[in-house]
């Protein structure tokens, strides 16, 4: 024997002959891949069994590595290469050869029924690849003869351990089919002959977990053998004895796992809806496992509690609106959703003391979305009916938003911490939805319990309360228009009044008086009700965040009210910036915060704080200090125009002017109106004959301040188009030699549907033009011109209702955005950009779902598209993921991350463990 017959796993280093493929150097093979301490060898091994797999001797050595005599290892790589050989190379076996090939797979899992059960269970799925190749042509009874086979009384194996091989093979049939690489005509047709097949799989499924007398291990192999089966779509009619039986088997706790997976996937299927007799049927099931679910909460059994609640949400949160249709039923239907209401409340912090609550949060959107989309009529019935219940959620999630006591807080982990920050977070995306429903008279609700909470002597003060209803009132104003609302007023009269000893309490007072500044401008006089909480807590480092961005926030929104309170605003700064309590971000949070309020102030002003902040931060006040530059700025204009008319082609040149422009106009804000003409003319000579990224991103600030403004609306739109035409021109032109000029125009596009979207409405904008391109950029290698062109079409996107011109171009040629974004997420995208793509598509599915339902199956349909590795089943998942998905942004993209995983054929490896 020469020396790569002694070491198989050195033959895989080379073309290894092929008769290097025996039995012998498999063996030795697997025992250096099992043993071997030196890792190179073991990859060695790895790379010539993962050869010797795929080569026509596996026909050969496969049936003698699962002798009795071998040990299990060898065994199972027997078992593996058979099901690869079935399943990869189904061609390469002749038609006469079937019947044995079938005959010898039979006889091996009958000795293997006793045998080891990872051997049985590829084995298995070898001998259903196998079935799936055959049906219906050549096999047209497979499931039924595999039935017949393993009960026959001749087989020498005892019933039980036949019994466990037959629910095995039956259990991994539907599995195999899943990830099958059968043509998809093929998989058509064997999807049809499965579904005539389970008429000889359903009725012994419930014969044995009827019975008494089946022992635990068999009634657990069939509640997993029916999980799999009703993956295929199977009518939920046809599964009512199932479902029943499953029911009944909740109550032992040995089967409790394997009876909840069975029922979830039962009533979960995409087409369980149709059949909405056996829906109500469920319900009182559903209802009659609230005491079980009591127990097991009082016991703190969070295993069953969590699995009773799977059950209840699936079924509300799949059908909500096939069993709200049920209007004669809507008292049992309000039943299961007190008990989802149940669940959503259970005691406990999450994710310490529990797990079940976070379950439930997506019901509640659909549920609210499916009672907004009925008509009029039905819809005021059931406003009357579940108002009532939502003001109930609101008070349920506030109170599971409170966190726990100081001591307890403490000894929880950095992980279980950020756990509960994000469940935090989904409750207040919850809260602010809930609003759509409930209105002003919410925030009425909000604002009367903190008033009693903090006017209150007969109860003891809870900060954890009192945080908790803040939270509530912040997580809606940060979205909602609340200028209007009649509470604010006294909620700012209450904040004072608020005991702050606690840093979270505090971060949300900071918080909810940041999300109330667009109000403070409208109403002034306010304002010193709370800025001296705010000036306060600048000097705390654990604030450092919610402090600072606050003062930003009002700095920027009531600048011009501030004169009165500039002296004291600057000295606290100085004071904590000489301090260095706060890191180097939110240092510059706080200049900007300046810049914005030295901005409103005299000249003189200006200079005075600038002279008193100067020294210790000289760097950042350079950038400041311009804006005394600007003063005169107007008389050097002309200038700088004769300056350009001679370098109006040096790039250089061209962006230093941009650069002197796009500080003054930061800086000045509205005291640059004046210049605005005669800016947006120099700007459009200036690009019109050296593109520059610098004029994109000054053109952006214009728009940005003043395009709103309808006396700079003409010279800002006669400049918004001349960029655009010259920058569409650039993209006939080849405009992958300037990915910042592409990164810019995006930019301004979607500042421009941001800030002024009636800049899309004329008649001149190529919109198509604008959108295909903008498509082209998707495409790009560069990240943030990525990033840019994404932004542009979740800009866009909301746009289709109010936009004529938009709607028309989304609905012309929405499909091919839809393919750029499934081909990025399908591997031409690096990853981290996911989410970037995962926005379009919410947007998408927001904004113009009726479109993307209709093009998402066309997109996904053919093979190998966006990847090869997937397989038809695993698009539909996606799709439906996708379209079911309207509200939770956080949700798409862990669905996208997950579904450009398996595209990439990272799903599941270490690779993507720290992603």
């Amino acid at each position: 024997m020469d020396r790569r017959e002694e070491q198989p796993g050195a033959a895989g280093a080379g073309a290894a002959p092929a008769l290097d493929f025996t039995v012998e150097n498999v063996e030795k093979a697997l025992h250096q891949l099992y043993y071997d301490p030196n890792i190179e060898n073991k990859n060695l091994a790895q790379k010539w069994l993962m050869q010797a797999q795929v080569s026509p001797q596996a026909w050969h050595f496969s049936w003698q590595l699962l002798q009795p005599d071998k040990v299990p290892e060898i065994q199972y790589f027997g078992a593996s290469a058979l099901h690869i050989k079935i399943s990869r190379y189904w061609s390469d076996i002749p038609t006469d050869q079937y019947e044995s090939l079938k005959a010898q797979l039979f006889t091996q899992i009958t000795r293997f029924a006793s045998g080891s059960k990872i051997v049985l269970t590829r084995l298995c799925v070898a001998l259903a690849s196998l079935a799936l190749s055959m049906m219906p042509d050549a096999w047209p009874c497979a499931v039924a003869d595999m039935v017949r086979l393993f009960q026959a009384d001749d087989s020498p194996v005892d019933g039980q351990g036949r019994c466990l091989a037959l629910l095995e093979l039956l259990t991994v049939l539907p599995e195999e089919f899943q990830t099958s690489r059968l043509p998809q005509y093929r998989k058509g047709l064997v999807r049809a002959s499965l579904a005539v097949e389970c008429g000889a799989v359903f009725p012994l499924l419930e014969q044995l977990l009827q019975q008494p007398s089946s022992p635990s291990c068999v009634r657990q192999k069939v509640l997993k053998c029916f999980s799999s089966w009703v993956q295929l779509e199977v009518p939920l009619q046809d599964c009512e004895a199932l479902i029943q039986a499953a029911f009944t088997a909740l109550q032992d706790s040995e089967l409790f796992d394997s009876s909840v997976e069975a029922i979830v996937n039962a009533i979960s299927q995409p087409d369980a809806q149709r059949y909405v007799n056996t829906l109500l049927k469920l319900i009182p099931l559903v209802l009659g496992l609230q005491d079980q679910l009591r127990q097991a909460v009082q016991n703190g059994d969070m295993e069953t509690s969590h699995g009773i609640c799977r059950i209840a949400v699936a079924l509300g949160e799949n059908h909500s609106r096939a069993l709200l249709d049920q209007v004669e039923h809507w008292q049992s239907f309000l039943a299961l959703v007190n008990m989802i209401m149940f669940c959503t409340g259970i005691p406990g912090h999450y994710p310490v003391n529990e797990t079940t609550s976070s379950l439930t949060l997506t019901f509640w959107y659909t549920l609210q979305d499916d009672i907004l989309s009925f008509e009029a009529e039905k819809q005021a019935v059931y406003q009357q009916v579940y108002r009532p219940v939502y003001f109930q959620l609101v008070d349920v999630l506030l109170h599971k938003a409170q966190f726990p006591s100081d001591e307890e807080y403490g000894f929880w982990s950095s992980d279980e911490k950020e756990q509960f920050r994000i469940y935090r977070v989904d409750i207040s995306d919850t809260l602010m939805y809930v609003y759509e429903m409930l209105g002003a008279e919410l925030l009425s609700n909000l604002y009367d319990k903190l008033g009693r909470l903090l006017t209150s002597s007969e109860e003891p003060y809870s900060w954890q309360h009192t945080e908790a209803l803040l939270y509530g009132f912040q997580s809606i104003a940060e979205t909602i228009d609340v200028n209007y609302s009649d509470v604010v007023p006294g909620l700012i009269g209450l904040i004072p009044r608020i005991s702050i000893s606690n840093v979270q309490l505090a971060d949300t007072v900071m918080f909810t008086i940041g999300a109330l500044s667009e109000w403070l401008a409208d109403h002034p006089v306010m304002i010193n009700s709370v800025l001296p909480l705010v000036l306060h807590a600048l000097g705390n480092p654990e604030l450092s965040v919610s402090s600072v961005s606050t003062l930003k926030k009002i700095c920027r929104e009531c600048k011009y009210d501030l004169p009165p309170y500039a002296a004291n605003i600057v000295a606290v700064s100085q004071d904590v910036l000489m301090k260095q309590i706060h890191k180097t971000s939110q240092c510059m949070w706080l200049m900007q915060a300046l810049g914005f309020l030295l901005s409103a102030l005299q000249v003189e002003e200006i200079l005075k704080n600038l002279h008193s902040l100067i020294s210790p931060y000289i760097q950042q006040l350079e950038k400041l200090a311009e804006e005394i530059v600007v003063v005169v700025l107007q008389q050097v204009f002309q200038l700088i125009q004769k300056v350009l008319s001679k370098w109006l082609n040096d790039a250089q040149v061209v962006e230093a002017v941009c650069a002197i422009f796009e500080k003054s106009v930061k800086t000045l804000l509205d005291d640059f109106a004046p210049m605005v003409p005669q800016l947006c003319e120099m700007l459009g000579r200036m690009y019109s004959t050296i593109p520059q990224a610098s004029a994109l991103d000054l053109t952006r600030q214009l728009v940005h301040i003043f395009a709103h403004e309808p006396v700079h609306f003409p010279p800002i739109e006669a400049l918004f188009l001349l960029v655009t035409s010259v920058t569409l021109t650039l993209f006939q032109q080849g405009p992958r030699d300037h990915p910042d000029i592409v990164d810019s125009f995006m930019q301004l596009l979607a500042q421009a549907l941001k800030r002024k979207p009636d800049l899309f409405l004329c008649e001149r904008l190529d919109v198509k033009a604008v959108f295909q391109c903008a498509v082209l950029a998707l495409k790009f290698p560069e990240a943030p011109t990525v990033k840019a062109s994404c932004g542009f079409f979740t800009e866009l996107l909301p746009r289709c209702g109010e936009v004529e011109p938009v709607g028309k171009v989304v609905q012309e040629d929405g499909r091919m955005l839809l393919i750029a974004v499934l081909e990025a997420i399908g591997g031409q995208a690096s990853r981290s950009l996911m989410d970037c793509f995962a926005d379009i598509l919410f947007a998408l599915n927001k904004h113009c779902f009726s479109l993307l339902s209709m093009w998402i199956k066309e997109a996904l349909q053919p093979p190998g598209f966006p990847s090869a590795r997937l397989s038809p089943e695993q698009k539909d998942t996606f799709s439906q993921q996708i379209l079911r998905e309207r509200v939770n942004k956080r949700r798409v993209k862990e669905m996208v991350k997950e579904f450009t995983l398996l595209c990439r054929g990272l799903h599941g490896t270490d690779y993507t463990a720290d992603y």
